[in-house]
């Protein structure tokens, strides 16, 4: 699906204009879904819960659940590195495949395919268990809105090599947005990453994809 080919054989077509036909198919199915399931649900509620099911770590994975990685089109270079297991890659093509299916069978074969393969995720999201991964949804918000990466900074550590404490803030570009502790590195930085959404939020700064 993903046409990175053109690049090296002169082909000038792509999928770009499909990914972006596709992605917005996909967040108006997405946004119906969860208006008819969540009645009780606030908009920034629903906001939240869209933006995790529409990301690129879901739409890899259903990529690779529908094996589209085996039917990619890649450049040499792509193919080598890689490409066919790059979540960004995978969920281009998953967002170019609803685009197409669009154009060819229209908006209700659309919207029933994409409900087969969301609706499971929304299930898993809005579920007692799930486990957010704030680190990769701040990561996908900031690319998507400011084009910059969060930092994180270790301030602190505290306690013996079996027992320690981290503390770690996250900045997105020269403001601090968010702080957190943990056993570890890598649950500290959950904990500023959870913060720094949750601030975002507060201040009505997300918005629907």
């Amino acid at each position: 699906m993903h046409r990175s080919v053109s690049n090296e054989t002169g082909n000038k077509t792509s999928n770009e204009r499909l990914e972006f036909l596709g992605d917005s198919i996909l967040g108006a199915v997405c946004a119906t879904l969860l208006h008819e399931t969540f009645l009780e649900k606030s908009e920034g509620e629903l906001a939240k819960i869209k933006s995790v099911v529409v990301s690129e770590n879901v739409l890899s994975d259903i990529a690779l659940s529908l094996q589209i990685d085996q039917v990619l089109l890649l450049g040499k270079g792509e193919e080598l590195s890689g490409g066919r297991n790059k979540k960004a890659i995978l969920a281009d093509a998953m967002e170019a495949l609803i685009g197409a299916l669009y154009l060819d069978c229209g908006y209700k074969t659309a919207f029933d395919f994409v409900s087969r393969c969301i609706k499971p995720e929304i299930e898993k999201v809005t579920g007692t268990n799930y486990y957010k991964d704030y680190k990769s949804i701040l990561q996908e918000y900031c690319q998507r809105q400011f084009r910059c990466y969060p930092e994180y900074i270790l301030t602190k550590r505290s306690g013996p090599e079996h027992d320690r404490t981290f503390w770690m803030e996250v900045k997105i570009g020269d403001e601090i947005y968010g702080k957190g502790t943990g056993r570890n590195k890598k649950s500290a930085e959950q904990e500023a990453a959870k913060a720094a959404w949750e601030k975002l939020n507060g201040a009505g700064l997300l918005i629907n994809n």
